[in-house]
């Protein structure tokens, strides 16, 4: 009886506090699936943080016939694979270029580059907004993924340059030996080699991308090129009162942000350690 005890008792310290973290954890996704199902009387006043008492699909199809949901995601899987691309190239190269060759200029380059984390977004906003309207971007998917690339590129530099550094020389010396140029050590060796950092990277930039509000509230105006942020703040405007068809969409927001986690965790598990990028 007493074993008995004490293996309950071992059991209750070691996955009570677990699950109260993994309780705590999905919570908030909990709470906004509900959400999404609730009238403006349950979200507001008699069951704000229960479980719905009528399961109101309704909300999900007005989401769908009052708000061009299709369009506004559309602009914001578009605006978020470009970010993701042109970021992941471009950080890659440069990364690899500052920390596998010798050139005159290299560290103090690396250290421009990564200064950009410092920089506030909001002080270049009127720069920013004078410079695309002087080159017409304003109003196109350019007008945001160029700002979000260059936000985004000192991170995905801090996070490859460190990969490049952890893998041996000697994986270069014996493909030059082998008669490799560098563009096939580059593109066959050493990216293969980095997929862990290119997963993270790859990660963040999209959730940035996906949930950036300021810029594309600045730069767009055009109603048909509006993201996902733009057009909630459109549906909170002009259908305020339904706020349970508000949460449907922000339901169905979620879902590409889930799917891209759930696709790319093991990788991330991986580029948590550095060395395990020598694996692959």
């Amino acid at each position: 009886m007493i074993f008995l005890l004490k293996r309950l008792t071992t059991r209750a310290l070691t996955y009570g506090p677990l699950s109260l973290f993994l309780l705590v954890s999905l919570y908030p996704l909990i709470w906004l699936l509900f959400y999404s199902f609730k009238d403006n009387e349950e979200i507001f006043s008699t069951n704000v943080f229960g479980i719905p008492k009528h399961w109101r699909w309704e909300n999900y199809s007005n989401a769908f016939d009052v708000f061009d949901i299709v369009g506004y995601f559309k602009n914001s899987l578009i605006v978020s694979i470009g970010t993701v691309v042109f970021t992941v190239i471009l950080a890659l190269m440069f990364s690899y270029a500052a920390a596998r060759m010798k050139w005159r200029f290299a560290n103090a380059s690396r250290v421009y580059m990564t200064s950009g984390m410092f920089i506030p977004m909001q002080i270049i906003l009127i720069p920013l907004l004078i410079l695309e309207r002087t080159l017409h971007l304003q109003n196109s998917y350019l007008a945001v993924i160029v700002p979000y690339v260059a936000f985004q590129l000192s991170f995905a530099t801090i996070i490859f340059y460190a990969f490049f550094k952890s893998l041996p020389y000697e994986i270069e010396e014996s493909a030059a030996i082998d008669g490799a140029s560098v563009y096939t050590i580059f593109f066959k060796i050493m990216v293969p080699l980095v997929k862990p950092a290119i997963a993270s990277v790859s990660i963040f930039v999209f959730l940035f991308a996906w949930n950036e509000f300021l810029v594309a509230l600045i730069m767009i105006s055009e109603n048909t090129l509006k993201t996902l942020p733009l057009g909630l703040l459109y549906f909170q405007t002009q259908f305020g009162s339904d706020w349970g068809a508000m949460g449907a969409v922000m339901v169905i927001s979620t879902i590409p942000t889930i799917i891209v986690y759930l696709l790319f965790s093991e990788q991330i598990e991986k580029a948590l350690t550095v060395s395990s990028a020598v694996k692959g």
